[in-house]
């Protein structure tokens, strides 16, 4: 086996242990997929993955899904984009075909009802894990931290719809960048290392 099928099918693996996991969509998925794509694999930088969901969420589809092929087509291109969907896609699509059975049958059932329940709960702690991962390398100074804040309160009190919200990040991105240009101030990144993917070469 070559060193391309070896990576194609290590991204397929990956995330088909991912696919099982992905109780509370995509976003509950992000502390697991960075321990797969940064921590283990090194496919990926911590930074990389909060524009990965941002991408992911910003498009229509599931979250998880979308990170998948995102994830997978930044590594080996158009290959492991199929590779990456293949591989989530698979057992939760046969997990969610069991599971209504099992469901739908069992429901009223207290300890399935207590499952689902303490479920729910510990995708919140997942969710507001991953928040603090993702705003540690997202908010790197006052601009940011203030477009964050503006975001949540949209949400939450503003009753805006997360495409707005994103397209409004994305304005207001474009706008700061203007502005500190106009006022000769630097706006440039910290720069990293750029990563060498395989099907790149």
């Amino acid at each position: 086996m070559n060193t391309t099928w070896k990576l194609l099918s290590s991204i397929f693996v990956t995330f088909l242990k991912i696919g099982p996991i992905t109780f509370g969509g995509g976003y509950a998925l992000i502390p697991v997929i960075e321990r797969e794509v940064v921590d283990r694999r090194g496919w990926l930088r911590t930074q990389e993955i909060a524009d990965v969901f941002a991408v992911a969420g910003s498009v229509p589809g599931a979250v998880a899904v979308n990170s998948a092929t995102y994830i997978g087509y930044r590594i080996a291109g158009i290959r492991g984009a199929t590779a990456a969907l293949l591989g989530i896609l698979l057992p939760t699509c046969c997990l969610m075909i069991g599971l209504s059975i099992f469901y739908v049958q069992m429901k009223d059932n207290p300890k399935i009802e207590a499952a689902f329940l303490s479920i729910r709960v510990t995708v919140v702690a997942l969710i507001a894990f991953a928040a603090f991962k993702i705003g540690r390398t997202a908010v790197i100074d006052s601009t940011t931290g203030s477009l964050a804040v503006i975001a949540s309160l949209l949400l939450f009190f503003g009753n805006v719809h997360p495409v707005y919200v994103i397209a409004f990040g994305a304005a207001a991105g474009i706008a700061v960048v203007k502005i500190r240009v106009l006022l000769g101030k630097d706006f440039k990144l910290k720069e990293e290392k750029e990563v060498v993917y395989d099907y790149m070469i």
